[in-house]
């Protein structure tokens, strides 16, 4: 790979990170493509998910603010949205998360991705009919989501995705577990 190719960097740092798991590296190659070319929104963008996995929400926020300046026009903003809700989500700012999953769901209503933060988002807000109907919306486009399966359906993580939020949200009896 090209080294001082901003595009391939990105890219490849991107597909290390989440084909691979390889986050470390991932981000160094983004970073490395930052350097290069500090106006790539898309660079900023992929950053910004890759620090979501990482755990670091605060810098994801930044990355993804600055991606939407570069480019405020941009076609797969809604995915930059989705992207800004998992890091306030993982800020413990629920509400905010569900609000910016809800502006994405406004135009893409069948996108998983933003469904699953906001049904998350919603439910660990206390926000329940709303969380029930973010997942009753996902059990109709996947009916085999399952809390069993659902780490295949999402990041590379760096750390574990459960909190004492999340267990106490899916104990009851309607909840789609394997049980």
């Amino acid at each position: 790979m090209d080294t001082d190719d901003a595009v391939a960097l990105s890219y490849g740092g991107f597909a290390l990170a989440y084909v691979v798991g390889e986050l470390d590296a991932g981000v160094a190659f983004i970073d490395r493509a930052l350097l290069l070319n500090p106006n790539l929104a898309n660079a900023w963008n992929v950053s910004g998910w890759v620090r979501v996995w990482l755990g670091q929400p605060e810098v994801a926020i930044e990355h993804l603010a600055r991606a939407t300046r570069l480019s405020p026009l941009d076609p797969l903003t809604n995915r930059t949205r989705t992207t800004i809700a998992h890091a306030h989500f993982f800020a413990g700012r629920y509400d905010e998360a569900a609000s910016w999953a809800t502006m994405t769901l406004r135009e893409w209503p069948d996108y998983q991705t933003a469904l699953r933060i906001a049904a998350a988002s919603y439910a660990l807000a206390g926000r329940l009919p709303e969380a029930r109907s973010a997942t009753e919306r996902l059990q109709k486009l996947d009916p085999a989501l399952r809390i069993s399966n659902l780490e295949d359906e999402l990041g590379p993580y760096h750390q574990r995705i459960t909190s004492p939020g999340t267990q106490k949200v899916c104990e009851r009896p309607d909840c789609p577990t394997d049980r």
